[in-house]
């Protein structure tokens, strides 16, 4: 289990994003890492890296330069930046606690499984640390609420890092898409699932270049009809900060036993 972190001041927090260095989510994080501890390290890819999933780089050499004082930026994965984080840029003393995000965007229901801010947090787990994904909506690009996640995010860090969870578990957060005082609480949810297909498999653009060669466009469509009253999708809709907890371990019991009896 890893244990409570009631006094967050003396943690060392490595803070990481898929959106990179220069994103202004990040540049929120950090604030609100620093109202936390001041033992706070930046270390995020070089250049946007959205829907990289938890892809590692094995073919090609990781190259990173200096951004700053604890900032450092890598020409590589959100993955590829907590590993380094860790291993080679905080020094003599792994971090407490790995914060990533906020993505410029929502990481719920299926987005997860291609989230790169997720992958962060998934990595710091499996490093044995505990790790918190933030990410926000947004229905115009030109007024996303960070002020909203800035008021909020310390306290929902603090309460999550004061309990125990599972080594194998990462927290999963979603604010909603509204400004700080239309906000109604924080709520604890599951995973949801947007009824149909996939958001992205319905809208692939098919196109030539000017060259005559083919290439496809994968487009987000946003749907709005969603499965279950109790899940982070109806969390954010109805204004609530969606804390999830997700687990590394992705066996299924029920699936196991069946092919237990099968084999």
């Amino acid at each position: 289990m890893f244990e409570p972190l009631p006094d967050l001041s003396r943690a060392r927090i490595l803070v990481s994003n898929d959106d990179g260095l220069d994103a202004p989510g990040i540049k929120v994080l950090e604030r609100i890492a620093r109202t936390l501890s001041d033992d706070v390290w930046v270390v995020a890819p070089e250049t946007e890296q959205s829907g990289a999933g938890h892809s590692l780089t094995l073919h090609d050499p990781i190259r990173y330069h200096q951004r700053g004082p604890r900032h450092v930026a890598v020409r590589g994965t959100p993955t590829d930046c907590v590993l380094l984080g860790v291993k080679l840029f905080t020094g003599d003393r792994r971090p407490d606690l790995v914060l990533s995000g906020i993505n410029r965007g929502g990481n719920m229901g299926e987005d997860i499984t291609y989230s790169g801010t997720v992958a962060v947090a998934m990595e710091g787990t499996l490093l044995g640390i505990r790790s918190l994904a933030l990410s926000l909506p947004f229905a115009d690009p030109d007024a996303i609420p960070w002020d909203t996640a800035e008021a909020i995010a310390p306290d929902v860090i603090r309460r999550a890092c004061a309990v125990r969870w599972n080594r194998n578990v990462l927290i999963n957060v979603n604010f909603p898409d509204c400004a700080p005082e239309q906000l109604q609480g924080v709520r604890v949810a599951r995973q949801g699932k947007r009824v149909g297909s996939s958001r992205f498999s319905e809208n692939l653009v098919e196109r030539v270049d000017p060259r005559g060669r083919p290439y496809v466009w994968i487009g987000v469509e946003q749907i709005t009809d969603l499965e279950g009253a109790d899940t982070d999708l109806h969390a954010v809709a109805a204004n609530h900060v969606a804390v999830t907890p997700l687990c590394i371990d992705l066996t299924d019991e029920g699936t196991l036993a069946e092919m237990e009896t099968a084999f």
